[in-house]
């Protein structure tokens, strides 16, 4: 008989995580940011119904007549807003190319500030690192000549430069004086917004013989190739997209410095007292964070027919991008996932407003929706009954005081 001792059976032939997850790290911290979403976007879809409804004038006319039809004609409206917010997303070549267009900055923007999340820290300030990301772009597409096959990376390059040194520089003032990235990056916004008018006035932006601040046009050997042929404005900025997401996710959950960014994230002390440099690891995080945003901003100012920058190029995908991390439950796929959905949306909206005349402000009342049930997972997993993850499961951001 052998001296070894019985191995419980529940120990026997565990094999631990699959060979696909260790590759590609989709386990189950990346499905659980897939699944609540979903589930909150099935909410917001049941909520959204019921907004129809109510606003069905023409139906809640007819209530006091034939209430069969009022209710027929109620549910038939939220099948055709539906119905057309759908196609307009995905029912054609057209949609599906608008709807990848729409989701590639909020993509880039959303890693942005899913990866301050991951390491504690609160990037507001996705704008104004597009807008100075977008600036260097632009600078370089104006004044440098080149190939294709070299002025778009270097233009992109000059991007990453610009947005990562102006996150930098909050995450120094962090790092070195303990000034909230909150209030830095709001003011850097303003600072990066009135910097980018004031240098689309002068002769190295604006276009000749124009008092409009604007940039002169950029030239074709910048521009980025779309993809699906001139008359569809989804370019390879998507691809761009993509790719960064898988190396967020590399660098996040394969690499030592990531590990370092999700330790300070979860306590500051406990990192410094393992030996870790609390401050470089909080201004490189908020560098590579600026550094997505510039690539955000570039591939509105590359990508965005007619190729002119204006002072007000990059909208409100900087704040959107603090929506989309939370859905995505601060998970580089689950940005991914949020990015698409909410390019979806805005893309479907048009078609659903002009097609069933629902108004496309439901869009956002959707997505307000949506974010508001992301931040009551219970109320999810008690409709939809889902088994708890866990207290770290739910957290996505330390908060304030991180």
């Amino acid at each position: 008989m052998s001296d070894q001792p019985d191995v419980p059976p529940d120990d026997v032939g565990d094999p631990g995580p699959s060979l696909m997850q260790r590759i590609t790290g989709v386990g189950e911290s990346a499905r659980r940011a897939l699944l609540l979403p979903s589930l909150a976007l099935v909410l917001a879809l049941l909520v959204g119904a019921v907004i129809i409804m109510l606003t069905d004038v023409d139906a809640w006319q007819l209530m006091g007549t034939d209430a069969g039809a009022a209710i027929g004609d109620m549910f038939e409206g939220v099948w055709v807003a539906y119905r057309e917010l759908f196609a307009g997303a995905f029912g054609s070549v057209r949609g599906i190319s608008e709807t990848l267009f729409t989701a590639t900055p909020l993509i880039l923007a959303g890693l942005a500030v899913a990866i301050g999340f991951q390491a504690g820290l609160f990037n507001i300030g996705a704008t104004g690192q597009m807008f100075v990301g977008g600036l260097f772009a632009t600078w370089i597409a104006l004044h440098v000549t080149l190939p294709s096959y070299l002025h778009i990376p270097l233009a992109i390059l000059a991007a990453i430069v610009g947005g990562g040194l102006w996150g930098g520089l909050a995450g120094l003032l962090k790092a070195k004086t303990g000034a909230h990235e909150v209030i830095t990056t709001i003011m850097l916004n303003f600072i990066a917004g009135f910097f980018v008018l004031w240098a689309l006035k002068t002769s190295a932006f604006q276009d000749e013989g124009s008092n409009i601040p604007q940039s002169s046009p950029l030239p074709e050997s910048v521009q980025l190739p779309t993809i699906f042929g001139d008359e569809f404005r989804v370019n390879i900025g998507l691809f761009i997209a993509i790719g960064a997401v898988f190396f967020i996710q590399w660098l996040l959950y394969r690499s030592t410095t990531g590990f370092e960014f999700r330790a300070v994230g979860s306590s500051p002390g406990a990192s410094l007292y393992a030996g870790m440099n609390v401050a470089v690891l909080i201004t490189l995080v908020m560098f590579v964070s600026g550094a997505l945003s510039g690539v955000a901003g570039s591939t509105m100012t590359l990508g965005l027919p007619p190729y002119r920058v204006s002072e007000s190029f990059p909208g409100t995908i900087g704040f959107d991008a603090i929506a989309l991390a939370l859905l995505g439950r601060s998970h580089p796929y689950g940005v991914l996932w949020s990015g698409l959905l909410f390019g979806a949306l805005i893309a479907g909206g048009r078609t659903m407003q002009a097609a069933a005349g629902v108004s496309v402000d439901l869009v956002i009342v959707m997505q307000a929706l949506i974010i508001m049930f992301i931040a009551a997972p219970e109320l999810v997993r008690a409709v939809f009954r889902v088994e708890h993850g866990g207290e770290a499961a739910d957290q996505v951001t330390r908060g304030w005081g991180a």
